[in-house]
């Protein structure tokens, strides 16, 4: 077991402490604000507050761990051997800079807390993020920093046990819009034909007229195609239906329509469904809970996972709501227009809220990859390179490598052939 020495155990400190070591490291750990249960122990340790003790590891702390609420942080970035840092800690200590204020500042989103100027949909901008403005938002430091620290404990303590952990892939397909015209009702599908018509959007109106004769034809009907792709290459996969009346910005199939509801049953029988909640549920949590009966009831067992509308992530409100409404994981965690890791890692943790100071029983799969901050690009081959970068980056640390592809893009009509495309990626990055 691996002993940490501190003069005060706080919330802040347990949640990064577990974080960092119990589930990216896999390593047993204790703590102790006792000097003489630290001076006994014989196995690895280290101590984390201003001085050291004797000659054991030590890392400086910087008082955030220790602190309360929100305050305005100054922060000045700095390098450890190639990896950007921030926090530094002097000489005396073993490592350049606190890992762990910093890990948490990351992790519980400390920066959205503080003042900034939210976009139309209410969202935490990228280009406000220290990740964005110091050019690291591409790399999981958090795991990276873990991964250093390993190798700097296993030279001072070369017999501390740990657990390897493996490269994971989760490939989620968000259904926000199941069919482009099928399924949709008389009054829907005839008001999109005549606007298709006056528009003089041919190609459309023939496309429609094809899928009023057979449904199957629906170009975003690519489900038994995506379900026998992710089979074949044994892809781990989830699927996230939206199931929410139609409203401005929530335009899927009716949740009465017994086809659609067919369509969710079939493809629970092979994957992990989930609820895509609605843009109108990011401030109504009966609306929320509403959508999660309503899927249950037609996959007949419990829906736990959840996916905001446009990545809507409001901290701390957002997962609070998420709680209340019962939800045990969110798939969120992420910018919809820049790739990368928003939170710094690719490793799931729980979501810390700083205004109770307590860690919310909720965890959060970062994701990497949202196919809208790809579609800018009209080649091929510059995408995959993109999301080859990131891979690379998850596979250094055996991180979960999550991306987030609809349906749509998938089934669409674009310069890209985006399905050919996401079948390369899985090949290529589902090992």
């Amino acid at each position: 077991m691996l002993l940490i020495y501190t003069h005060k155990i706080t919330p802040r400190f347990s949640f990064v402490m577990k974080q960092l070591f119990t589930r990216v490291l896999g390593i047993e750990i204790g703590f102790t604000t006792t000097v003489e249960d630290f001076i006994k122990h014989t196995g690895p340790k280290i101590t984390y507050t201003k001085q050291p003790l004797q000659n054991e590891f030590f890392i400086r702390s910087n008082d955030l761990l220790f602190e309360q609420g929100i305050n305005d942080i100054q922060v000045s970035m700095g390098d450890w051997d190639g990896v950007p840092c921030f926090f530094s800690t002097g000489e005396r200590s073993n490592i350049p800079f606190d890992i762990f204020s910093a890990s948490f500042y990351l992790l519980s989103r400390y920066e959205e807390y503080l003042p900034h100027v939210k976009d139309l949909h209410g969202r935490f901008p990228p280009k406000e993020s220290l990740a964005y403005k110091y050019n690291f938002l591409r790399s999981p430091v958090v795991d990276l920093w873990a991964f250093k620290l390993l190798n700097a404990l296993l030279q001072k303590f070369p017999d501390m046990v740990y657990a390897k952990r493996a490269y994971k892939y989760t490939s989620v397909i968000d259904v926000t819009t199941s069919h482009c015209y099928a399924y949709r009702g008389f009054v829907r599908g005839m008001a999109g034909f005549l606007l298709d018509l006056f528009t003089l959007k041919l190609r459309r109106v023939s496309q429609r007229v094809g899928v009023w004769l057979d449904p199957k034809r629906d170009p975003y009907d690519n489900f038994s195609e995506l379900i026998g792709f992710h089979k074949k290459h044994k892809a781990n996969s989830m699927f996230f239906f939206q199931f929410a009346d139609y409203s401005t910005y929530d335009k899927n199939v009716s949740p009465n329509s017994n086809r659609f509801k067919f369509l969710i049953k079939s493809i629970a029988d092979y994957s992990a469904v989930s609820l895509a909640a609605s843009y109108g549920s990011f401030s109504d949590i009966e609306m929320l809970r509403k959508e999660k009966k309503r899927l249950s009831t037609v996959i007949n067992r419990p829906v736990n996972f959840s996916r905001m509308r446009y990545n809507r992530v409001d901290v701390p409100e957002t997962y609070r709501n998420l709680v209340d409404a019962e939800f045990t994981d969110d798939y969120t965690m992420g910018y919809t227009h820049e790739i990368g890791f928003r939170a710094g890692t690719c490793t799931p943790f729980h979501f810390y809220d700083i205004n109770l100071e307590i860690q919310q029983p909720i965890r959060v799969h970062p994701f990497a990859i949202h196919d809208y901050a790809l579609v800018h690009h009209t080649n091929e081959a510059v995408i995959l390179e993109e999301v080859a970068t990131l891979y690379k980056e998850v596979k250094k640390v055996n991180g979960t490598f999550v991306t987030i592809f609809s349906n749509e893009l998938l089934g669409g009509s674009h310069k890209v052939n985006w399905m050919l495309l996401y079948q390369k990626m899985i090949e290529k990055y589902n090992v």
